[in-house]
C-alpha cells in the first residue's frame, strides 16, 4: 500500500476512534486525544488541538514526525503531541496512544494511587496493578518520558499520570482505545468496592499470571 493510502486510512481510523471516547464518556469538550503510528515510517496521525469532537473528521487529523513537527495538515497538532511522539520513539512495539480525562481513572491519578489488581478483568487486560506515573507539565516530552519509564517495568497498557489522567498504549490505536475504556471501567468498580468498607483483596500473583496469559493468548477468536 502506498504511503498516501496508508495515511488516508489512518486518518479515517483515528477520526472514528475519537467517537469512541465520547461514546464511552471518557472526555469532555475538546480534551483527550488518539494517535496512531504510521507503519514503517517515522510519522504519526493525531488529533488537532482544541477542535470540537463534533467537527473531527479524517480531513482534520494531522500528520507529524516522531518529534512532533507538523508534516501534513492545516491545523495545529494536539498539545500532547510531544508526549505521544516520545512514546513512539522509545517503545517501537506501540502503534497507538490514547489520553483521556475519564473521571474515575483521573480520580485515582489525582490521589496518586495505583489501581490494585483486585478483579480478574484487571489481571486479564493489565497484567497486575495499573501504575501511577510521575507528575509532568504539558507542552514538551516530559509526560512521554514518564509514560515510558513507568510502563517499562509493567505489563499494563495504561498509566495514571499523577495529577493529570490516564494514558494508554496498544499495538494499534484501537487497542489503545480499548485499554482506555477498560481502565475507566475498572477504576469505577474498584472505587465502588472501596466504598463498601474493607478494601478489596488483591489477586495472588500466580493467578494474575495465569489470567493474563489466557486472556492475551487464548481468549477470543
Amino acid at each position: 500500500m502506498a504511503l498516501s493510502e496508508t495515511v488516508a486510512r489512518l486518518r479515517r481510523t483515528v477520526a472514528d476512534l475519537h467517537r469512541e471516547l465520547t461514546r464511552y464518556e471518557l472526555v469532555i469538550w475538546t480534551a483527550g486525544n488518539v494517535s496512531a503510528r504510521v507503519p514503517g515510517e517515522d510519522l504519526m496521525v493525531i488529533k488537532p488541538s482544541g477542535v470540537s469532537y463534533d467537527d473531527l473528521g479524517p480531513e482534520s487529523m494531522v500528520v507529524t514526525d516522531l518529534h512532533g513537527e507538523l508534516v501534513e495538515g492545516d491545523l495545529a497538532p494536539s498539545s500532547d503531541t510531544a508526549a505521544h511522539a516520545y512514546v513512539y520513539r522509545h517503545m517501537p512495539e506501540v502503534g497507538g496512544v490514547v489520553h483521556t480525562h475519564s473521571p474515575y481513572a483521573t480520580a485515582w491519578a489525582a490521589k496518586g494511587e495505583p489501581i490494585p489488581c483486585v478483579l480478574t478483568m484487571i489481571a486479564d487486560e493489565f497484567g497486575g496493578e495499573i501504575p501511577v506515573g510521575p507528575f509532568a507539565l504539558i507542552g514538551d516530552d516530559s509526560i512521554g518520558r514518564g509514560i515510558v519509564e513507568t510502563l517499562r517495568t509493567s505489563r499494563s497498557p495504561a498509566v495514571l499520570m499523577r495529577n493529570h489522567g490516564p494514558f494508554t498504549v496498544g499495538r494499534d490505536a484501537r487497542s489503545a482505545v480499548k485499554a482506555a475504556v477498560m481502565v475507566e471501567d475498572v477504576a469505577r468498580t474498584v472505587h465502588f468496592a472501596h466504598q463498601l468498607g474493607t478494601p478489596p483483596s488483591s489477586i495472588e500473583a500466580s493467578a494474575v499470571d495465569r489470567l493474563y496469559e489466557r486472556y492475551q493468548n487464548v481468549y477470543g477468536q
